[in-house]
């Protein structure tokens, strides 16, 4: 009877179309799923959002730019606002950059606010490699994940070069002249690219609308659609986790996406921008109008890039004069060989080096915990030499500035930071490895002997010792938990394949030197369950159910 007087109203048609295609698509079931997915909370993990984020302010910014700036090289007297300029001749770039920085409202704090997010999103993607590197998160299965990473990284620095060149300034004109010595010291087919890349002779009138077609366009369309496959890779193949009770390598325990991470991720959008727009505010950055417009005339050697691009102005600077000619064609190896081949040889590196240490290790093993970077001392010792070396480039492009704010001679500070280049890197792999060791040595102390308290009682022979309180049940699994491949055993016979004996070489320096925990045995049961290979804990399972 209650039903019929109170019917159920009737599924409006906007419902009746959802109900429909979810009949027919598992809409609703997959969206549910994909809210469901746990993702592990901690602090580390957040800089690849703030990479993220510092993207979304880009776009967000740079829309509000292509409104007012003209791509455009034809040069006439400046008629704006800013008196000192009045009646320069400038491009029409420039003279726009002008108008957006003290005519449009708003101009100038959506300006620095734009370059402030490309510094720091460029920032983000290089510690957020970092981490990755440290913790082992590049290895399988996600080597194509850090490809696309590295590719990432790449293209915002080539982004952020056309974006601070576009408004064809003195500093921005500095560095397009720059880079046109770059790409001619490419033996043979440099003088062809040039005039490729630059419409002809420099400075020409191509080379702005060109940069600026790349910059709004090309490079934010590849990077847009590098960064779904990115973040979609992270869902399909689930986000690594620190070791702690519960945690194993086939499982992943964490927060919700919606609504408990949402809302936290919201929150460090809503502070990154609020910080980046304080930045904006009060913070000067690329004052284009004290620079003035590009003259091919002028150039001042206190000319500095953005960070980013800082070691590559210092290797130029460290790289001595060397020229040859070879079959009529002159090789400049002072610009070719810091310019082109060193920053070709850093990427390469960092593409290759997931497959190289699995070449290393050897097996096929799914790693989905993330190590502790003492626990695998030549890993970090090479990450921090690789800092160190960019370190030391990124200081000398400021050699200049070093030599008068000190008042010592700028040769000196050269031949200094040519040996630094050479010298650092080693040393600091070294210190870095025999940290860890000893760091790897405490930890073996804290497990046999539980940390120390602030209790102090005599011996009976009259000595004083720190009592000792016994380990938490998490500090005990982060610290015996661990997932440090054994070096590879010794080649059978003297005449292995030279591959053969290079492999198990590196493998025996790789992971030679370790302090082992003293585990019992069910200590090492425990450790092999938690860091076992899904595929083979799979396996197991299923055989015992059969």
């Amino acid at each position: 009877m209650r039903k019929l007087l109170h019917p159920e109203p009737k599924p409006t048609r906007g419902e009746r179309l959802v109900t429909a295609v979810d009949r027919r698509l598992p809409v609703s079931e997959a969206g549910k799923k994909f809210l469901r997915k746990a993702f592990p909370d901690h602090w580390s993990f957040l800089l690849g959002e703030i990479a993220l984020y510092s993207f979304v302010i880009l776009v967000v910014t740079g829309t509000f730019l292509t409104f007012f700036f003209h791509p455009d090289m034809t040069e006439q007297p400046y008629t704006g606002s800013y008196k000192p300029l009045q009646g320069v001749m400038t491009s029409e770039a420039y003279s726009s950059a002008l108008h957006i920085t003290f005519d449009v409202r708003g101009g100038l704090l959506v300006r620095q606010l734009h370059h402030w997010a490309a510094l720091v999103f460029v920032a983000a993607i290089g510690v957020h490699m970092l981490r990755i590197f440290f913790t082992g998160a590049f290895r399988r299965p996600r080597e194509v994940n850090w490809t696309i990473g590295v590719t990432l990284f790449w293209m915002a620095i080539l982004e952020g070069f056309c974006g601070y060149s576009l408004p064809d300034d003195l500093l921005s004109g500095t560095g397009l002249r720059t880079a046109e010595g770059i790409v001619l010291s490419i033996p043979i087919v440099g003088t062809y690219l040039t005039f490729f890349i630059f419409g002809g002779q420099y400075p020409d009138h191509e080379i702005i609308p060109r940069m600026y077609a790349a910059h709004i366009l090309l490079i934010p369309g590849l990077m847009i659609a590098l960064i779904a496959v990115h973040l979609g890779l992270v869902v399909y193949l689930k986000h690594t986790q620190w070791a702690k009770p519960k945690r194993t390598n086939q499982n992943v325990i964490g927060k919700p996406l919606y609504p408990q991470y949402t809302t936290k991720s919201l929150g460090l959008f809503f502070t990154l921008f609020g910080v980046l727009a304080i930045m904006s505010a009060l913070m000067e950055i690329n004052p284009i109008w004290d620079y003035g417009p590009y003259r091919t005339d002028q150039a001042s050697i206190d000319a500095q890039p953005d960070w980013y691009l800082g070691f590559l102005e210092g290797a130029l600077r460290l790289m001595p004069r060397w020229e040859t000619n070879f079959l009529g064609h002159t090789i400049v190896w002072d610009v070719f060989l810091p310019a082109v081949v060193l920053p070709l040889a850093l990427f390469g590196v960092l593409y290759l080096y997931p497959f190289l240490e699995r070449w290393v290790t050897g097996g096929r093993k799914e790693y989905h915990l993330c190590d502790r970077p003492r626990n695998q001392p030549t890993r970090t010792g090479l990450g921090v030499a690789g800092i160190t070396f960019y370190a030391v480039l990124l200081a000398d492009g400021g050699q200049d500035v070093l030599a008068k704010v000190f008042q010592v001679p700028m040769e000196l500070i050269t031949w200094t930071f040519r040996v630094c280049l050479f010298v650092l890197p080693v040393l600091c792999f070294w210190a870095t490895k025999r940290l860890c060791l000893g760091l790897q040595a405490l930890d073996r102390t804290r497990v046999e002997q539980g940390p120390a308290t602030d209790h102090v009682r005599q011996t009976a022979d009259g000595s004083y010792v720190r009592d000792h309180s016994g380990l938490s049940k998490e500090e005990l699994h982060t610290l015996i938990v661990r997932d440090t491949p054994l070096p590879l055993g010794r080649v059978g016979h003297w005449y292995q394949p030279v591959g053969r004996w290079l492999r198990r070489g590196l493998s025996r320096w790789y992971y030679g030197k370790r302090i082992e925990m003293p585990l019992t045995e069910d200590d090492r049961r425990y450790v092999a369950a938690v860091t076992a290979d899904p595929a083979e804990a799979q396996s197991d399972e299923e055989s015992s159910d059969a």
